[in-house]
């Protein structure tokens, strides 16, 4: 048993261990983006499937392993088809990763804390008076063909302007809002619902609404329920609920300045470095 051990450790270099691990990192976050989703139980159909192959071969079960084997030659297209909501989600997830996300534009501190009051003031008044409401903060990740199913206004954010949008009886009433930086860019947006089945049964359309687009982006969402007044604010795919106004206050300043400022931090490091090239290019 210790030579068989020996043998086999001793054919593995750090390159091989560095693979294991890629490939194990892989496959875990793969699993993450399909737990409790419709894609978790068609994988489980799709195991099932390779291994009724491999038993129906081992016991010499011509006809059938025919037929899975054609099954499965045909499953790699399907797999495509099928999962292509799901595949859709992955790649945004790897585009949202920190490795390639860009920058938020700059925006002036006073300014950011300005566009903060007219939603906190909003936000509060909407609780207060039990109005719905769904705002949607687009950040690294365009919103355009989202907003394309409303109406564009493109507006100077303020209160009373999201106070008119989400009066009962207006138009745009029933959809989501969308800020660009700091205007009202879009309203009466329709939104896709999450597909979670962890959601609870309580939560209506536009809390799964809420949900569902920051599955697909990595939008902020503020939801004030009609029914309660409940303020909730969802985030990478996750809700939380019954938020005060100081904890809506500081996520929203957060986004604003703070993400600014680190912005502002890493393009004075990446000015410097910049000037050190230059001074070793002149050297040389």
């Amino acid at each position: 048993m210790r030579d068989f051990l020996d043998n086999v450790f001793s054919g593995v270099g750090i390159t091989d261990v560095i693979d294991i691990i890629i490939v194990a990192f892989v496959i875990y976050k793969l699993l993450g983006l399909i737990k409790q989703t419709r894609a978790e139980q068609l994988m489980k159909g799709v195991l099932l499937l390779v291994v009724a192959t491999f038993l129906s071969g081992f016991f010499n079960l011509h006809t059938l392993n025919w037929l899975l084997n054609g099954a499965v030659m045909l499953g790699a297209v399907a797999i495509l088809v099928v999962f292509q909501p799901e595949l859709r989600r992955a790649l945004e997830y790897m585009g949202r990763s920190k490795i390639v996300k860009a920058p938020l534009r700059r925006m002036d501190k006073e300014k950011g804390k300005q566009t903060t009051a007219h939603i906190v003031k909003a936000v509060e008044e909407f609780s207060r008076d039990q109005v719905g409401a769904l705002i949607v903060f687009e950040r690294e990740t365009s919103l355009y063909d989202i907003a394309e199913t409303g109406t564009i206004i493109d507006a100077e954010l303020s209160e009373q302007l999201l106070g008119n949008i989400f009066y009962e009886g207006a138009p745009l009433h029933d959809g989501a809002v969308i800020i660009r930086e700091d205007r009202v860019y879009a309203a009466g947006c329709v939104l896709p619902l999450t597909r979670s089945n962890s959601i609870s049964k309580d939560l209506g359309t536009r809390h799964r609404a809420g949900i569902g687009i920051t599955e697909n982006s990595d939008a902020l969402v503020i939801i004030v329920s009609e029914e309660t007044g409940i303020i909730s604010m969802a985030k990478d795919g996750q809700l939380t609920r019954f938020l005060d106004i100081k904890t809506v206050e500081k996520t929203l300043l957060n986004m604003y300045i703070n993400a600014d400022e680190k912005t502002g931090t890493m393009s004075f490091i990446s000015r410097a470095i910049n000037r050190i090239r230059g001074k070793k290019d002149a050297e040389q």
